[in-house]
């Protein structure tokens, strides 16, 4: 038989699904949507480098390949981290619109207790806040990606080669948005 100790430091089906949803990591759907967007805007600057700074595609293909990667790797790590920041700030936000709707929603249902009410506003609440951080985390780390590479490459390195302006504007655009992606404001 279970001591008193035991029982406590076992969570619940419910409690471990609560705390998978306000953890850092994101599911395998999140974690593709995010690569699979990070893949598409790192590749953008290829196209800018090939077609305006007249970079040879061909000539180019391993360093594109590697930086694109690089980047692709920390635009994902941005969307995470601003996602986990937006997620709880979202949930605070709307609960209380979806908490209302629920309860309308869930007014005639009078087989279902109060805990089975409560757990699907939060459920719901959880699915409102983690839609809304996904995109609005994909929305705004792409524009700032983008300012950051068109800053870089076009003013603060327009005069350098273009090999080292893709490398130098890439990199330093791509870990400026991982770095700022790390506050908690």
């Amino acid at each position: 038989m279970a001591t008193k100790a035991e029982k406590q430091k076992t969570l619940t089906k419910e409690e471990e699904l609560l705390l998978r949803d306000f953890s850092r990591n994101v599911s395998t759907k999140s974690s593709a949507l995010f690569y699979g967007n990070a893949s598409i805007v790192s590749a953008i600057p290829i196209w800018l480098f090939w077609r305006i700074h007249q970079m040879d595609l061909y000539q180019s293909g391993i360093l594109f390949g590697i930086c694109t990667l690089v980047s692709t790797y920390l635009v994902a790590l941005a969307y995470k981290n601003v996602k986990f920041v937006l997620k709880h700030k979202i949930a605070l936000k709307r609960g209380d619109a979806v908490a209302r709707e629920q309860l309308k929603k869930l007014a005639d249902d009078k087989k279902m207790t109060k805990k089975e009410k409560d757990e699907r506003i939060l459920w719901k609440k959880n699915e409102v806040a983690d839609y809304e951080a996904t995109t609005f985390s994909i929305f705004y780390n792409n524009a700032l990606y983008l300012v950051l590479l068109i800053v870089a490459s076009f003013y603060l390195l327009k005069n350098f080669n273009p090999t080292f302006n893709y490398v130098c504007s890439v990199s330093s655009a791509a870990a400026l948005l991982a770095l700022f992606s790390t506050s908690t404001k």
